[in-house]
């Protein structure tokens, strides 16, 4: 079967979102599929364009309008899929809906070729609330108007969450997956080592991972501390990715200060490969997302719970995930703005030997061979 694999964007060797991309195109390799990737890039001469692979199929020039060519112009794509045979669209969600991507995907359905669409995270609306710039505004105003006529002509929607119709749209459930390959096994001295915790964060941080929770509760732990005038543990907390000024501003600085806990808090910037890997065998326990309330979402699957499961080290987080939920390594927060409980996380660290290769055994059926054969399998042998 051939396979085109639809990005709305280009790709950065440092982003999550990239990664991840790449590992489903490999996942669906893995099932002896004949996948093509196509994006939207610049090449080497400075032009806008739109690649297959490395194929150039669209050139759209330079400059403001070459910009906006881009954004309505889909003939190329659907040209490709007429001329190679392509039998199945999988697309990943931009949050464009629009009338020009409609007419697209409506051509390619009375062509007869199948199509999805995957939301990364669902519901999304909310999280505009914290990037109020005009062009987010006025494009999620668009994709609002026009996204239940476009995915009219999907097969289904692929989701992360246990949604049964999104937008109109029937749905395929599956979750984040991992690729073993690219994540190697966690090595720290456990438990608890020299009377220091040692936390990792890793994320392009956002107010809904709620990281201000993990600090304000190291603030408290401290504050606490002081007033027994004892002091069991140093508590650390690595942040891993890129902080906004203004986030660094609204929800980190506060509290740093409020609690003089700066040199407890180590900011890394973005790290990848055996930089990041010495940074996490230093550290014992893991924070995914503690604030997806804020954005309005109750159950999801997240990308950084597998990361970290795959691994090898025990975490924590506040939203519904099943996968997760019920696992000796996770320790559940509340969803709510309540400082993180550290002693718990103390107590919960030392309770046992945790066994990296006994955890990753546990996201095996995760990897994004099985996750990606299943949205295939769906829209082709459906029940």
């Amino acid at each position: 079967m051939k396979i085109l694999f639809l990005v709305y964007h280009g790709f950065s060797d440092h982003s999550g979102i990239s990664k991840k991309i790449h590992y489903q195109v490999k996942g669906l390799k893995e099932n002896g599929y004949d996948v093509r990737l196509c994006y939207y890039g610049f090449a080497e001469n400075g032009h806008r364009c739109r690649f297959v692979d490395d194929e150039i199929i669209k050139d759209y020039g330079k400059g403001k309008w070459a910009g906006i060519r881009q954004r309505l112009d889909y003939d190329c794509i659907y040209n490709y899929c007429i001329r190679e045979g392509i039998e199945f669209v999988y697309a990943r969600s931009f949050m464009n809906a629009n009338p020009w991507l409609i007419s697209f995907f409506k051509k390619t359905h009375k062509a007869g070729i199948h199509a999805v669409t995957e939301i990364p995270t669902y519901p999304y609306d909310k999280e505009f609330n914290h990037n109020m710039n005009w062009d987010m505004l006025m494009g999620l105003w668009i994709d609002k108007r026009f996204r239940r006529n476009l995915y009219r002509y999907m097969d289904a929607m692929v989701t992360f969450s246990d949604a049964k119709e999104i937008f109109g749209q029937k749905t395929i459930n599956i979750s984040n997956g991992v690729d073993f390959d690219s994540i190697p096994l966690h090595h720290c001295q456990q438990p608890i080592a020299n009377g220091q915790l040692h936390l990792i964060g890793v994320a392009e941080v956002h107010p809904w991972h709620a990281f201000d929770r993990v600090i304000a509760g190291i603030g408290e732990y401290y504050s606490q501390q002081r007033k027994a005038n004892s002091q069991q543990h140093k508590v650390y907390f690595h942040v891993v990715g890129g902080v906004h000024p203004n986030h660094m501003r609204v929800y980190f600085e506060p509290l740093i200060e409020k609690y003089q806990i700066r040199d407890k808090i180590i900011f890394h910037g973005t790290m990848f490969g055996k930089e990041l890997d010495d940074v996490f065998n230093q550290c014992q326990f893991a924070i995914g997302s503690l604030g997806r309330h804020r954005s309005g979402i109750t159950v999801i699957k997240t990308l950084k719970n597998r990361e970290y499961a795959t691994r090898g080290i025990p975490f924590i987080y506040s939203e519904q995930d099943s996968d997760f939920d019920h696992q000796q390594y996770v320790l559940k927060a509340p969803a709510d703005e309540t400082p993180i409980d550290i002693q718990k996380i103390i107590d919960f660290v030392n309770s046992r030997s945790w066994n990296p290769e006994e955890i990753r055994k546990t996201v095996e059926p995760l990897q994004w061979k099985y996750q990606m054969k299943k949205v295939v399998d769906a829209v082709f042998t459906p029940q």
